[in-house]
């Protein structure tokens, strides 16, 4: 089983792949999507509600990926893809969510490298837009989607909860 980096070593962007997630690499996901969603004010860290989270999505691909950051023996990162319809778009389209990457090695690229394997997918399988939600209050994570191609919507999310 793999488990989610915890310190810097001394691998390189040359050492790292970015691969679809397995089942077995549900234990380090939920990691990482805890820390994620601990430092959130909008979500709740809860380890069994991300683990069923995570599990409806590898366990059903028609409904979307999630791919990870790795090396031989540890996960770097990943995101989180949603796929749906747009009739706008007249095409499917996807809900990019929980674009992570461990704590102790952010500034290196590999953010960049999970949404350059992203763009290239939905190029190759015809998606017609990504769509991401990210934090208001976050600065560092708008300026780093907006460097990655990313543009503000004059569209506002608005939800409800269903409990």
């Amino acid at each position: 089983m793999e488990s989610v980096v915890k310190s810097s070593g001394s691998d390189t962007k040359n050492h790292l792949r970015v691969e679809p997630a397995s089942i077995e690499d549900l234990k380090a996901l939920v990691e990482l999507t805890m820390d994620l969603f601990a430092h959130s004010g909008d979500l709740r860290a809860d380890s069994q509600v991300q683990e069923h989270g995570l599990r409806l999505i590898l366990e059903q691909p028609s409904r979307g990926r999630i791919f990870v950051l790795r090396s031989d023996d540890a996960i770097y990162g990943m995101v989180n893809l949603l796929f749906t319809i747009s009739t706008a778009m007249g095409g499917f389209v996807i809900l990019m969510e929980d674009v992570i990457v461990h704590p102790s090695h952010r500034g290196h690229g590999y953010g960049s490298m999970l949404i350059e394997h992203v763009l290239d997918f939905a190029k190759k399988k015809d998606f017609k837009r990504i769509t991401l939600l990210t934090d208001k209050i976050s600065a560092d994570s708008q300026n780093f989607f907006k460097k990655m191609g990313f543009e503000y919507s004059s569209m506002i999310p608005m939800r409800r909860i269903i409990s």
